[in-house]
Parts: structure tokens; C-alpha cells; sequence
């Protein structure tokens, strides 16, 4: 139930023509503590709740629970929501052994385009697309429940 995860802003759509799945994703948040943050989650026809721990010093590993619901259940509990839907495209882009999740938000976060790539270990080494830019691991403004809060629009 530890996640680890390394963050990056994208700098070109080169992405969208290496992607193998494209999804549309509605998520919000039931608390946003950084402590234990509680995101509900409408992944394409499926819905999902997650609870997140706080991040380790580095920020790339965290305790995660995650558990499948209902599409029915998720649109419920978005209904209990904090302020602030966050909404994104994802794309799953195979690079050597991993796959990078590309999420393309929208809404009040259009304009920003973050990978993601989740490793064994925070040690692990992994081949980088040539539209990977600037790491933010552990950046807190980039953490979707600050999204949701403060979005980058508004930056």
C-alpha cells in the first residue's frame, strides 16, 4: 500500500502519439488534509475511492488505499465534495519497463500537462520520453487536492 511515484511536467504533445489508452477522469475530494487526503474518483465507466497519506520527505512515496465502486457510488459522494472538481484526460504511455500516466487537465487546470511514473523503489532507474521536462516530486502545488483548492490558472 506504498505508492511510489515520480512527477514531471510534459513540454510537447509528442505523448498523445505514443499513448496506448486515453481516458476522461472527474475527481474530487472529501479532505484535503495533507495528512490523509480522501479523493473520489469517476475513471472513465468506473468509480474509485482513495485515501493518500502524507508524503514522505522526498515526496515520492506515500501510503495509498484505493478501492473500486460503483459509477453510480462515485457520482454520490462527488455530491460531498470539498469546493473545486478536478477534471483531466490521462494517457498511459509505455517507456521501456514503466508506463507514464500523462494527465491533461481541464477546466480551471488547462494548460497543464503532468506524468507520472510509478516505481518499485525510490532508487529504481527508468527510461525518460524526450517530452519529460522539469521534475516536481514533492512539489505540493502540483498535488491535485491543491488543484482542486488553487488551480493553475490562477497561478
Amino acid at each position: 500500500m506504498q505508492e511510489i511515484e515520480r512527477k514531471f511536467l510534459v513540454t510537447s504533445g509528442d505523448f498523445k502519439n505514443e499513448a496506448s489508452r486515453e481516458a476522461r477522469i472527474v475527481q474530487g475530494f472529501l479532505n484535503t488534509n495533507p495528512n490523509r487526503t480522501v479523493r473520489v474518483r469517476i475513471y472513465g465507466e468506473q468509480g474509485y475511492i482513495t485515501v493518500k497519506g502524507k508524503s514522505s520527505e522526498s515526496g515520492m512515496s506515500r501510503f495509498e488505499w484505493e478501492h473500486e465502486i460503483s459509477l453510480a457510488e462515485a457520482e454520490e459522494l462527488m455530491k460531498l465534495c470539498e469546493p473545486g472538481v478536478i477534471e483531466k484526460k490521462r494517457f498511459e504511455v509505455k517507456s521501456g519497463n514503466h508506463v507514464f500516466e500523462v494527465d491533461e487537465f481541464l477546466g480551471e487546470n488547462k494548460g497543464l500537462i503532468v506524468a507520472e511514473v510509478e516505481l518499485k523503489s525510490e532508487a529504481e532507474s527508468f527510461l525518460k520520453p524526450s517530452w519529460i521536462g522539469k521534475e516536481v516530486t514533492g512539489d505540493v502545488k502540483y498535488y491535485n487536492s491543491n488543484l482542486s483548492k488553487k488551480p493553475y490558472r490562477k497561478w
